[in-house]
């Protein structure tokens, strides 16, 4: 492959300069930062900038492209679409993508999973969640507009998908305007008692709605990892007080946890579940929020009050649905199965060489997921000194990987190659001789 770049701008360095200039990037404190990598091309696990450098992309772009950058099978679906119907209101009409789409759903998502809405990231998927646990209630002229959450969660950045995360960094100068929550401790080993009890006294509260949570892995809190068990008991025990739960999917789904999805792992099913991310294989912005018929069923009426007003403007938005119809095809061929298990495999070896280092406070495995705590001096603030020494470490090593704190994980695509991870560990194994 040749992997010459040159700069859409046509000088070396110009494009992350006129960045600087114009754009206001996610997460960023634009005061402190330096000047981002442009990138200009990306195929399989890697990247490359405008200045012909490249990066393994060990988080697979914040979790979205298991099948890799630059997909010809899913660009091909992609292409297809756009010269037979690229977009076409959802209100009012329907097409054949969406039902398409739905079919397949039926048959992967657990099976107690019916009816699909679609908005256009995780962000919004959990905020149909939200809305429709509280207006269920009230179309039965019940008031109920509290939420449990998961202390530390992370379920997005608009107001409700906010408000149900952990109060923190990203939350915290809007507290004063969130809905309410009850946050619960997550149920880490060790602390499963304290979680059930947690949650006994929440429900309490005759106004909960729903218990929202990340199934067996918490994303953006580190890659806290905790077992099926301790959720099938505090499922359990929301549908016997009559609490609607929702599985936020959204970072967990599509095999990263090893199955389809985490909730794959429970004899308990959530009644509603949230997807994104991998969910177009990282083409196209697209989001699924999935609901039993029972929930569904709340929402009929004569009374026209009584129905789900929300939407989108690109609400299942063909091209998107084209993208996620072939991101699931690939997903169900029998070689993504052995690339997870592949994956897995390393990153276990990869942690029986690992775990005993002085540097390494505990490490974490689940599916493709991979996570180690690097010891500190009492420094973990989120985008502290030693998280930022890592990041730049890794970048200028040429692979990409977002520490969260202290936290250092890998996330890769299904398609990264073994010398790219093995490249991935010892990059890791390198930085610790740092901090």
């Amino acid at each position: 492959m040749n992997t010459k770049q040159i700069s859409p701008l046509g000088v070396r360095g110009l494009l992350s300069e006129k960045d600087k200039k114009y754009n206001w990037h996610p997460y960023t404190q634009h005061q402190t930062v330096n000047d981002f990598p442009a990138i200009v091309k990306g195929k399989d696990a890697l990247l490359w900038d405008e200045n012909d450098k490249e990066y393994i992309d060990a988080i697979a772009s914040w979790w979205v492209n298991p099948f890799g950058h630059s997909n010809t099978f899913i660009a091909d679906a992609i292409y297809k679409q756009l010269t037979t119907l690229e977009h076409v209101l959802f209100g009012g009409f329907t097409h054949d993508k969406a039902v398409a789409l739905a079919e397949k759903l039926v048959t992967i998502l657990p099976s107690n999973q019916k009816k699909f809405f679609y908005s256009d990231n995780g962000s919004t998927a959990v905020e149909v969640a939200i809305k429709a646990s509280f207006q269920y209630f009230y179309n039965k002229g019940i008031k109920k507009n509290t939420i449990i959450a998961f202390e530390d969660a992370f379920h997005g950045d608009t107001f409700g998908a906010m408000a149900v995360s952990g109060v923190g960094l990203f939350t915290q100068a809007f507290q004063d305007d969130l809905i309410t929550v009850i946050r619960i401790p997550v149920p880490v080993e060790g602390k499963e008692g304290e979680s059930l009890e947690a949650l006994r006294k929440a429900i309490q509260n005759e106004k909960v709605a729903a218990f929202i949570f990340e199934p067996l892995v918490l994303g953006a809190a580190g890659m806290v990892m905790y077992e099926p068990e301790i959720l099938n008991q505090l499922l359990a025990i929301c549908k016997e007080n009559n609490i609607f739960t929702i599985a936020d999917e959204v970072m967990t789904g599509f095999g990263k946890t090893g199955k389809y999805f985490a909730c794959d792992y429970l004899t308990q099913q959530p009644d509603m579940m949230c997807l994104s991310k991998a969910l177009t294989g990282g083409t196209i912005p697209m989001a699924i929020t999935s609901f039993t018929d029972a929930v569904f069923e709340g929402f009929k009426s004569e009374n026209i009050n009584h129905a789900f007003f929300h939407g989108h403007t690109f609400t299942a938005n063909p091209t998107g649905c084209a993208a996620a119809l072939a991101s699931i095809e690939l997903m169900e061929q029998a070689e993504t199965n052995e690339n997870i298990k592949r994956i897995h495999e390393a990153h276990l070896a990869f942690q029986a060489r690992i775990e005993k280092h002085p540097k390494v406070k505990a490490t974490r495995l689940r599916g493709v997921i991979f996570a180690l705590e690097v010891v500190t001096n009492g420094e973990t603030s989120y985008y502290g000194s030693i998280r930022n020494k890592l990041y730049n470490f890794f970048i200028e090593n040429g692979v990409i990987l977002r520490p969260v704190g202290n936290i250092v994980y890998i996330l890769p695509p299904y398609i990264i190659t073994d010398s790219q991870l093995k490249k991935i560990y010892q990059t890791i194994e390198n930085a610790l001789e740092i901090v």
